[in-house]
């Protein structure tokens, strides 16, 4: 049974409030007893998605998690993403992994840079998306700018759901459009404790503009939605309860349940006779005590249990995978079972990598789970040299992960780290620091970005002859060449024809 599944991602600008909505969007399934707590083995845990050392002391997100809850026999399966644009990649290779996602605009802000990266991303999967304006209790824009900022920007018909009336000092509650309930702030602190009024009379300074906002937009149509046409709107404030129950209620009825995949040439289905599924995050030293290292999978068909084999595509012979984890706010459980859509961690030591995929037959390889060339590279430099072996390691491990990439020049010792953006760099020496007792520092390297080299054997070893100082290995041994400048690059293109530099590197 596959339809009372949905996995959505939440992707937002930096501060826009995701992390708070995440958080309230938990209490409400039930994940968690109080906001930024979980009663885990009686004690009191963490429960925000934001765990690592340098996500807390920043206040950003800089790893997607994966949290499950239940509610009313739907089981929700969030998978939180990074906000800042440093961290595309992994954000991308999680979109990947959903088959909805909410977009959270701050009410006062409008659509923010990265908020329009993330949507484009899940523009190019189809991926459907619900908008949930935040903090309406706040001062911010007229809504109707909001509505017409987002079907201009996105291109994207938008159908509100529901009404702010009022906002800022004035918020006097919100309208549910399909119900005609309004419901109130309570008590000095002006939060949502449940109350709502049926059919309650809206002020008469607001009648005439939730008037327009009923009949001036398209009405809500599901297909349109799916197909990635439309976005149903909905007003709240996360900080304060409001919308969040409507929220819940809209992935329910509307989010669609697990999709296709897609594999090469063809697509495979949720009811495909065996299970398989596909690696699009790997994350080391969640638990610290531990040492784990979890690989998540994104089930894509079957119904898995627990001890069954499957062959990742990358080692091509079968592993038993004994102890599943579904992952409860920051509590993990073993999965006895798991349907198409629901998310898997498989602790592994290095078996499994992003865009393995897992199969009973090792006959599909899902596609479309990119690396992409890094746009900043430094050297790396050991502060006690009698650490290199710990450094390697730790190296490895980030790299799978996706926080950065790994080169070995052909030339020289130093080996070169790579990232998309500057907080990637600060990540790393921080988790250097913190996980593996690695201090290490970054020097300027003479190289610009990097482009995988693919052609046949005798073109790669003549290019080689020429540009030994230029080339390097990633961590699968794969060739790539380290350019000075995007003006090396096209001029190496130009000159050697049979060859491709390729700017990404699908797994």
């Amino acid at each position: 049974m596959t339809s009372n599944r949905r996995t959505f991602a939440i992707i937002s600008h930096p501060d826009a409030g995701k992390t708070t909505l995440t958080e309230k969007l938990l209490l409400q399934g039930g994940a968690i007893h109080l906001a930024g707590e979980v009663k885990a083995r009686g004690q009191a845990r963490r429960a925000r998605s934001d765990w690592m050392k340098i996500e807390q002391q920043r206040g950003i997100s800089v790893t997607s998690s994966v949290m499950t809850f239940e509610k009313n026999g739907i089981t929700f399966n969030l998978l939180d993403t990074p906000g800042h644009q440093d961290f595309s990649e992994d954000t991308y290779r999680t979109l990947t992994a959903v088959d909805s996602a909410i977009m959270v605009i701050d009410a006062a802000k409008g659509i923010e840079p990265q908020t329009l990266k993330l949507f484009e991303v899940c523009r190019l999967r189809s991926v459907p998306i619900i908008t949930f304006v935040n903090k309406v209790d706040r001062e911010g824009r007229d809504p109707f700018e909001t509505l017409d900022e987002v079907a201009d920007k996105l291109a994207l018909d938008v159908s509100p759901q529901m009404w702010p009336i009022g906002m800022g000092g004035l918020f006097e509650g919100l309208l549910d459009f399909r119900t005609n309930a309004v419901a109130r702030p309570e008590g000095a602190s002006r939060e949502y404790l449940g109350k709502r009024d049926q059919d309650a009379p809206i002020p008469d300074q607001y009648a005439e503009e939730i008037e327009l906002a009923r009949g001036g937009y398209p009405e809500f149509d599901l297909e349109a939605y799916r197909h990635g046409d439309l976005t149903p709107v909905y007003f709240g404030s996360a900080l304060k309860n409001f919308g969040v129950e409507e929220l819940i209620d809209a992935i329910a009825r509307f989010a669609p349940p697990p999709r296709p995949q897609p594999a090469g040439d063809v697509e495979i289905n949720p009811d495909y006779n065996e299970v398989t599924g596909f690696i699009f995050k790997v994350q080391a030293n969640m638990d610290p005590m531990h040492r784990d290292r979890i690989a998540f999978m994104r089930q894509v068909s079957g119904t898995f249990k627990r001890g069954m084999k499957l062959v990742p595509s990358g080692l091509g012979k079968p592993i038993a995978i004994h102890s599943p984890i579904l992952f409860f706010a920051q509590d993990r459980e073993l999965a006895d079972t798991a349907e198409a859509g629901d998310i898997i961690g498989i602790p592994n030591h290095g078996t499994l990598r992003v865009g393995d995929t897992l199969s009973e037959k090792n006959q599909v390889r899902f596609t479309g789970l990119p690396n992409f060339a890094p746009e900043i590279l430094r050297r790396i430099a050991l502060v006690d040299p009698t650490k290199t072996k710990q450094l390697r390691k730790a190296l490895d491990d980030l790299s799978e992960e996706g926080v950065i990439q790994v080169f070995y020049p052909e030339i020289g010792s130093q080996w070169i780290v790579g990232v998309v953006g500057q907080l990637q760099l600060d990540v790393l020496v921080s988790r250097l620091e913190a996980e593996y007792k690695v201090e290490a520092r970054l020097e300027a390297s003479p190289f610009a970005t990097a482009r995988w080299l693919k052609g046949s054997d005798a073109a790669l070893r003549t290019f080689a002859e020429f540009n030994r100082p230029n080339l390097a290995k990633d961590r699968d041994g794969d060739m790539v060449f380290m350019a000075r400048s995007p003006w090396d690059v096209n001029y190496q293109q130009e000159k050697n024809p049979e060859l491709t530099f390729s700017a990404t590197k699908e797994r």
